[in-house]
């Protein structure tokens, strides 16, 4: 593998995109993860809590500048032990509240319809300075868009009976049905914002069968030179 490159990870709503992440994380020397997913459910998850500023977004959902929210905030992004961490009013968010059903709706919703040109150009820079010392590895929605220099950009896939399977183990009070009709909204929401889209240098990959995220790697790194 050359030195100091991009590999981007895109995927189905539940199929292990973050997983598969942390896992190349152990495998490549010199890598540095960036959840470019968790950074808009950070924002996302603090816009819900402030229920005066959720229904001025919701009011007027196409203008609203995703950047600016978060500067606006004070939501801020860190890179501990070589992964990203995200902070608000200096509290660090949680995993749990950042995976939460709620927050990941939202997320679908918001993303495909508001203004992310200035985050998107935040992400940029921030890959561009990363870059310069680590490999890094991005987790995120329309990473050709926002880093089109992407050396390797793999989009991950697994049937839906399967994805709910994962979920209902994330979601320990997981109701089966509604966890398919959350996921099914979700796939629609993200195909329609264009966040299933392919380039000519997405790899797909079938995790269905796939039992140890190690087992995916391997798939993973068999393109990777």
């Amino acid at each position: 593998m050359k030195n100091n490159i991009v590999i981007g990870i895109e995927g189905l709503v539940g199929s292990g995109k973050t997983t598969i992440c942390r896992e190349m994380l152990k495998q490549i020397p010199n890598s540095v993860f960036l959840n470019g997913s968790n950074l808009y459910r950070a924002i996302v998850y603090v816009m819900m809590k402030n229920a005066v500023l959720m229904e001025k977004v919701k009011s007027n959902i196409n203008n609203v500048d995703i950047k600016m929210v978060m500067d606006k905030l004070g939501v801020k992004m860190t890179i501990e032990n070589r992964e990203t961490y995200f902070y608000y009013n200096n509290e660090k968010l949680s995993e749990e509240a950042l995976q939460s059903k709620e927050s990941s709706m939202a997320v679908s919703k918001v993303g495909g319809v508001a203004n992310n040109e200035k985050l998107f150009e935040f992400a940029r820079n921030i890959i561009n300075e990363l870059k310069k010392s680590h490999t890094v590895i991005i987790s995120g929605r329309g990473i050709m868009k926002i880093y089109p220099d992407t050396d390797y950009h793999f989009f991950i896939t697994a049937d839906l009976d399967e994805r709910v399977r994962r979920k209902c183990i994330q979601y320990e009070d997981a109701n089966i049905e509604e966890i398919k009709e959350n996921i099914v909204k979700r796939d629609a929401l993200q195909k329609k914002a264009g966040f299933y889209d392919k380039s000519k240098k997405t790899i797909e990959i079938d995790v269905t069968n796939i039992k140890t995220p190690k087992e995916a790697i391997c798939k993973l790194l068999e393109y990777i030179k």
